[in-house]
């Protein structure tokens, strides 16, 4: 299966992720995705990311390669190549991709009752407000964007397959393992 993930911001979705990784049982496996950023020291192409020219990356987007993509910023995309996915599919691994909101709808589209989405919910706004506030990573005015843009991702919730309200941590993860597993027919 396609596991899709997507959460606003400071939901816990990356923690859930990687307590649920561990899990051997579940087979699960991350998509490599593709980017037009410089590689970082110690990346490795083809394992942390494809790194591909903005111009590589535009010639893929227009002859459809991509489940889903973004340009984050002017010429800095990131995105899912379809033939990354298949091929982990093919190897019997269940792919868990980390993605935005609309491209979890893409790969919906795509794949199916073969993907199981996921949308991992913050208890509440003034909760998340308080958990981006306490990371202590931006200040006021990109808080204010990450709470606007969560406002946004929240109305696509309903059409997630699944949503996970993370109040409780190991509740989340809980939960989360017990829709993998009776999706994946393990319990």
């Amino acid at each position: 299966m396609v596991i899709v993930f997507s959460a606003p911001s400071g939901s816990g979705k990356s923690t859930i992720i990687k307590r649920l990784m561990a899990d051997a049982d579940l087979r699960m496996a991350f998509s490599v995705s593709c980017t037009s950023r410089p590689p970082r020291t110690g990346e490795v192409d083809g394992k942390d990311y494809f790194f591909l020219t903005s111009e590589d990356f535009r010639k893929r987007i227009a002859k459809g390669e991509f489940l889903e993509y973004e340009e984050v910023y002017e010429g800095r995309f990131y995105g899912t190549l379809r033939s990354q996915v298949d091929a982990q599919l093919s190897a019997g691994q269940n792919v868990v991709l980390d993605i935005d909101v609309k491209g979890a709808s893409n790969v919906k589209a795509v794949y199916g009752e073969r993907a199981l989405t996921i949308f991992i919910q913050p208890p509440s706004i003034d909760e998340l407000r308080r958990r981006l506030t306490v990371r202590g990573t931006e200040d006021a005015a990109a808080i204010d964007t990450r709470i606007a843009r969560a406002e946004y991702e929240l109305s696509f919730a309903p059409s997630f397959d699944h949503v996970v309200v993370n109040d409780d941590l190991d509740t989340a993860v809980n939960e989360a393992r017990g829709i993998i597993k009776k999706a994946l027919l393990l319990g």
